[in-house]
Order: C-alpha cells, then sequence, then structure tokens
C-alpha cells in the first residue's frame, strides 16, 4: 500500500507539473459543462484534483473557481434552452429507464415548489444539474430569473468544491494523493447530506 501512494504521488506531481497547460483548465471547463447534459460527469472530482494540485495558490484558484463556474453556468444553459425547446412530454421521453424518469419527476416538482432551492443545491446530488436544467427548461421558468439564480449556484459550488479540495491539500501537509483522498471523503460526505436532505423532504 505505501509503495501505490508513492506511485500515485509520482504521478499527482507529474500531473502538477503540467498545472499551467491551457489543455487541463479546458478540460475542467468541458467536464463542468457536460455535467448538466450527461449525468454523473466528474466534475467536481475534476475541480477538487486540480484544487489538491494547485494548494495555497491564490490566483490559480481564483482561476479554477472561474473556470468552474462558467463551465457549469454554460451546461447549465444548454440544458435549460434544451428542455424549453423539447417541451414536458419529450424531455420526459428522452430520459429513458427508471431513475431518469424520477430524477425529472422530482425536478418537475421542485420547480413547482422550490425552484430557488433547485437551483442553487441541485448540483450536489447525482443527475440533479441534468433534471433541474431539463425541468426548468421544459416548464418555461422565467429565463432572466434563471439565470441569475444558476449563475450564483455555479459560483458557490465552483467555490465548495475548490474548498474542498484546498482544506483535503492543507491536511495532507504536502501528499496530493492523501490530500486527494481526504478530499474525495469531504465531497462524498456532503453528496450524502445532500441527498439525506432532498429524500427526507420528497418524504412530508
Amino acid at each position: 500500500m505505501p509503495e501505490a501512494l508513492r506511485l500515485l504521488d509520482q504521478l499527482a506531481e507529474l500531473l502538477r507539473s503540467r498545472i499551467d497547460s491551457p489543455w487541463l483548465w479546458a478540460i475542467v471547463l468541458v467536464v463542468a459543462g457536460l455535467d448538466a447534459l450527461v449525468p454523473l460527469m466528474p466534475s467536481e472530482a475534476t475541480v477538487v484534483t486540480v484544487a489538491v494540485l494547485v494548494g495555497p495558490d491564490p490566483p490559480r484558484l481564483a482561476l479554477l473557481v472561474l473556470v468552474a463556474a462558467a463551465g457549469a453556468f454554460g451546461g447549465d444553459c444548454l440544458g435549460h434552452a434544451l428542455g424549453r425547446r423539447l417541451g414536458p412530454a419529450a424531455v420526459a421521453a428522452l430520459l429513458r429507464g427508471e431513475a431518469g424518469r424520477r430524477r425529472y419527476a422530482w425536478g418537475r416538482r421542485m420547480v413547482e415548489r422550490h425552484a430557488a432551492t433547485l437551483l442553487l443545491t441541485a448540483r450536489y446530488l447525482p443527475g440533479g444539474r441534468a433534471a433541474a436544467g431539463l425541468a426548468t427548461g421544459a416548464l418555461r421558468f422565467p429565463l432572466r430569473r434563471f439565470l441569475a439564480l444558476d449563475a450564483l449556484g455555479a459560483a458557490l459550488w465552483a467555490l465548495t468544491s475548490t474548498a474542498i479540495g484546498l482544506l483535503g491539500a492543507a491536511a495532507a501537509d504536502g501528499h496530493p494523493v492523501r490530500g486527494l483522498l481526504l478530499s474525495t471523503a469531504l465531497a462524498l460526505l456532503l453528496t450524502a447530506a445532500a441527498e439525506a436532505t432532498r429524500r427526507h423532504r420528497a418524504r412530508r
């Protein structure tokens, strides 16, 4: 196990040496955007990983927050536009499988009752961003309000994910792989708490 950690640390150092590559930041942007259209894309894990590798470097951390938020906002807008274009019936048909239909039904209920909460918190749930974007679009949620709430939600998500990575890096004391493991544990706890809250509210 220590040998495996040593090899992973070496890999992390190699990635850290490429931290200024435009391709790395392009990957963050694209993955953060695609998560709104392709459920279970590792957007949060990507941001957390880069934050761990960056460490306590305020300019790069600020860039990470900006790029991640921009990607998330752009992807959410595409999902919303798709839902608005297709309409409720077509969106429901597009989401094949029981899990997809349940996520969309939940998104519709949330739009009707708690739209602001949905746009600020859905991104912390598996598949939540896709459901929120499609549902708000299909139900013709006011566009200006969607843009304002979603921009805030994307910024908060990018800040939270970056902070999780930074906390993990600080706690690991110069061992990026350990920092990544700690950060992943924190992110999983946050996701579990969000999912538990959603289920509790759904039963009420």
